[in-house]
């Protein structure tokens, strides 16, 4: 019994200071992070922008206003029943001109027949 308590006390034992278990590796700093591009050259100046960077750039405006828009039109019920009204319009016509496209080609064939005779 007293054997097994001493076994169980030896797997159990273990360093728990983290700076033990890493391998001391020369000129490596281990505190850093490594998904970070540590390549990086210091010396080289980081280019300038210019004014239009930040909130006052004009693709910030378009954004927020296509934002806006959008937000407007999915919250909006009659907003959006005027769209849905809009695209059945739509879809109506586009059907109305499918079927007169339909018939100036039955015309068309007609005329052709008709010239052949």
């Amino acid at each position: 019994m007293n054997n097994m308590n001493n076994q169980m006390n030896n797997q159990n034992m273990y360093d728990m200071n983290i700076e033990n278990s890493r391998t001391n590796q020369q000129g490596v700093n281990l505190n850093q992070n490594p998904y970070i591009n540590q390549n990086v050259n210091p010396n080289i100046p980081v280019q300038n922008q210019g004014i239009n960077t930040g909130f006052n750039s004009g693709d910030f405006v378009k954004g927020a206003l296509i934002g806006a828009a959008v937000t407007y039109l999915l919250t909006n019920k009659g907003a959006q029943e005027n769209i849905m009204k809009a695209v059945s319009k739509g879809s109506e016509l586009f059907q109305a001109g499918m079927e007169e496209m339909k018939e100036r080609m039955e015309d068309a064939k007609a005329a052709m027949e008709t010239n052949q005779e």
